[in-house]
């Protein structure tokens, strides 16, 4: 079950990042939707990795 899951997670990955380099090179509207949508999940997974670093870092640093 695990497996399809990530599976699917991947094929969406993929899929959002032909989009982005689709709608770059002027695709049509959908896909600058879906390039929006994948650029912004992007930044939200980033900005979280960021956030948790700086909780889990700080704390080791100080010993």
């Amino acid at each position: 079950m695990i497996l399809v899951v990530l599976s699917v997670v991947l094929l969406l990955v993929v899929g959002g990042c032909a989009c982005v380099v689709w709608a770059a090179r002027g695709g049509p509207p959908w896909t600058r939707a879906v390039a929006t949508a994948t650029l912004a999940a992007g930044e939200l997974v980033r900005t979280s990795r960021r956030s948790g670093g700086r909780r889990g870092g700080g704390g080791d640093s100080d010993g």
